[in-house]
């Protein structure tokens, strides 16, 4: 694993001394956000994490390894490819291998993050919106492996919800078959990324960081394998009309299967098709709630990491570096 893994210092000295990490994915710079908010926003992510005194490590794939923890000139690198004429692929669980091998760039979509953070032992993650189940699934068989990783991988997400361009109530009976547990923080209904409800109640909620991190112990303690979803809303001055949201996605819905796009391609696509459709509103409000969850996660990862103290377990040496890690 450790020709594999590249631990930033900073990141790797936190470990050890088991305190608050949180994991960033990077597609969210690389094919989430045009140049250059995508930068922006992951440096405002990463200072918000750090402002509620807990590490950040974006995740990626450069020089042929996962990099946890990126450096200003690497979140430049991801964010500006596409200007520069570079390709940076956009990597799920399929491509990790693909990616490594090759010695591509690439960046980590929810599935890979997840995949990634537990290899370095990290247990809360900040993102924007998981995938799911998209809308017509079922003729065209298009789910997220987002689900399944959480199904498997014992990472917490905190997220505004599934993207709204997904079929939500699918998408959570999907989670709940899968048996991951979809925690409202701070509300009783799923949270729709732009909007703060769906009109889909959860079965839990948690109104503090300490009782995510309870929960997420109890989990994981009775070997119940497979991460969790932090519900959290998106703040309600960054919250978008219903009505002007489901339009604009119709509207993106019809322009994507016009012009026959299919796959990983769709969300980049619906995204940047959305931000046209509503004068940059919706790019606005995805910036606003990314922050919000990584402020959360920080939160989070710090209530976790003083549950994980009570143990008294002694430090992690195999995150010691015995190479550069860059």
């Amino acid at each position: 694993m450790h020709d594999y893994l590249a631990i930033h210092p900073e990141v790797a000295e936190a470990l050890q001394a088991r305190k608050a990490v949180v994991a960033l994915e990077s597609t969210i710079i690389s094919h989430g956000m045009p140049y250059p908010r995508n930068v922006e926003t992951a440096r405002l992510m990463e200072k918000t994490i750090r402002d509620g005194g807990a590490v950040p490590a974006t995740i990626a794939v450069l020089d042929g390894r996962i990099r946890i923890g990126l450096t200003d000139d690497d979140l430049e690198h991801l964010g500006n490819s596409q200007a520069q004429g570079r390709e940076v692929m956009k990597l799920s669980r399929r491509d990790l291998p693909v990616a490594l091998a090759t010695r591509a760039d690439g960046a980590t979509t929810v599935a890979a993050t997840m995949i990634c953070a537990a290899l370095a032992e990290i247990a809360v993650f900040a993102t924007g919106g998981i995938g799911g189940v998209h809308r017509g699934a079922e003729s065209t068989l298009d789910i997220s492996a987002d689900l399944d990783e959480l199904a498997t991988t014992n990472v917490a997400v905190v997220c505004a919800g599934a993207k709204a361009i997904l079929d939500l109530p699918k998408t959570v009976e999907y989670l709940e078959t899968r048996g991951v547990p979809v925690l409202g923080y701070g509300t009783d209904e799923l949270p729709a990324f732009y909007t703060r409800s769906s009109g889909i109640r959860l079965a839990s909620r948690c109104d503090s960081p300490a009782m995510v991190a309870r929960i997420l112990r109890a989990k994981w303690q009775l070997g119940l394998n497979g991460g969790a979803v932090i519900a959290n809303p998106i703040p309600q001055s960054a919250a978008l009309d219903q009505d002007f949201v489901d339009d604009a996605i119709a509207r993106a819905l019809a322009d994507a299967d016009a012009q026959g796009v299919k796959g990983k391609d769709v969300t980049p696509f619906l995204l940047s098709r959305l931000e046209e459709l509503t004068g940059g509103a919706s790019l606005e409000a995805n910036i606003a709630l990314v922050r919000n969850n990584a402020a959360v996660a920080a939160s989070i990862a710090h209530a976790y990491a003083e549950l994980s103290a009570e143990t008294a377990l002694p430090p992690k040496p195999h995150l010691t570096r015995t190479r550069p890690w860059y």
